[in-house]
């Protein structure tokens, strides 16, 4: 009995510090799905903001989506003294944990952000908050796609279905697209912003996959504070890249003229751009938590989840039209997400009744065995 009690409660060490862990790692992931949502629906709605009041640089706020990555410092500082305190004081604390793989990885990513960025500010200055929201929830259905083929994601019929709502969804609001064009705006330049938040879609469906596989690449343990540094390169490339674009589109001599004559005056004007900035870096800092937390689909589908809150927000902030097809585009979106979040609950389910462990049963002749022991 005293050999029993002594491993049973060497057993109930690692289970509860496996529990203990597992509510962080809950904790954390709802704390980022939180400034994800903050992120997700103020970023769009504010840059909006900013065309409709007479902003018309698209380098501009395709910097302002990764311009804020200064931001970072502050939580890799809390994360650096934190170590500090706590580590030996004799002992050496890493100031970064990032690697040249990782480095130069994070800096690739970060240029095809950059690039992404510029697609997105295009079609937003061009298309309604509402649509562009629907939009950019085919970026579901090309996440499933590229995690499939690049961290080899399993398909399931609910996740298939889920990509073929969401698709419809998309191609009704195309075929019926000029329904809310903007006044004074050409069909052609609808098109073009409308093709470009589908290219916005599929691009970031290939860039959150690639994260989540450079993560599991990287011959080093993963933390939070590694992935912040990883958020922060990535950033800041991208922000390099835009601002190639901003030099050579001249945007920077033009940002005090058009300070003047924006529609809400000169010191709002500065406000939006800085609001801009700091809800677009929580979108990403919520991102890249998400994935770090679970995986590159799981953070999908949470800014998918948030997209039809944003068009709603779109519709009653900025009066934007909602006819017909943007309510079918809307529901076949609801149920696609439904759909996804359903096949994500079952298959957990199932993951977690094959992981548990099945009591033996003994036998009579065991069991009087063991009682002889």
């Amino acid at each position: 009995m005293e050999v029993e009690s002594q491993v049973s409660s060497r057993n109930e060490v690692p289970k509860e510090e496996k529990k203990i862990n597992s509510v962080l790692k809950l904790s954390l992931l709802v704390l980022n799905c939180l400034v994800l949502a903050i992120g997700n629906c103020g970023g769009p709605l504010v840059m909006r903001l900013y065309f409709i009041h007479g902003g018309t640089k698209i380098w501009l706020s395709s910097w302002l989506e990764t311009g804020g990555w200064p931001i970072m410092f502050i939580p890799l500082s809390i994360s650096y003294i934190y170590r500090r305190c706590t580590n030996d004081p004799n002992g050496e604390t890493k100031v970064f944990f990032i690697t040249p793989y990782l480095f130069m990885a994070s800096a690739g990513l970060g240029l095809l952000t950059g690039l992404d960025d510029f697609f997105y500010a295009y079609g937003v200055s061009h298309l309604p908050i509402s649509t562009t929201a629907l939009i950019q929830t085919t970026h579901l259905a090309f996440t499933a796609g590229f995690a499939f083929l690049i961290v080899k994601q399993k398909f399931t019929s609910y996740s298939i279905n889920s990509i073929v709502l969401l698709t419809v969804g998309a191609v009704l609001l195309g075929l019926h697209g000029s329904s809310d064009r903007p006044n004074n705006e050409s069909n052609k330049e609808y098109y073009i912003g409308f093709f470009m938040i589908v290219a916005t879609a599929a691009l970031y469906g290939f860039v959150l996959p690639m994260v989540e596989l450079t993560c599991k690449k990287a011959k080093q343990t993963v933390t939070y504070t590694l992935v912040m540094e990883m958020q922060l390169v990535m950033s800041l490339f991208s922000t390099v890249f835009c601002t190639i674009g901003m030099l050579i589109n001249k945007d920077f001599q033009g940002i005090a003229r058009e300070a003047k004559e924006f529609g809400l005056g000169k010191t709002m004007y500065y406000v939006v751009l800085a609001s801009s900035a700091i809800l677009w870096q929580f979108f990403f800092m919520g991102v890249i938590g998400v994935i770090f937390c679970s995986s590159s689909l799981l953070s999908a589908v949470v800014a998918a989840v948030l997209l039809p809150f944003t068009q709603i927000l779109g519709v009653l902030i900025y009066h934007e039209k909602f006819k017909a097809e943007k309510a079918i585009a809307l529901f076949l979106s609801l149920w696609g997400f439904a759909s996804y979040l359903y096949g994500e609950f079952k298959g957990t389910n199932k993951k977690k009744n094959a992981a548990e462990p099945k009591t033996a049963t003994l036998t009579p002749s065991q069991t009087q065995t063991l009682g002889g022991i």
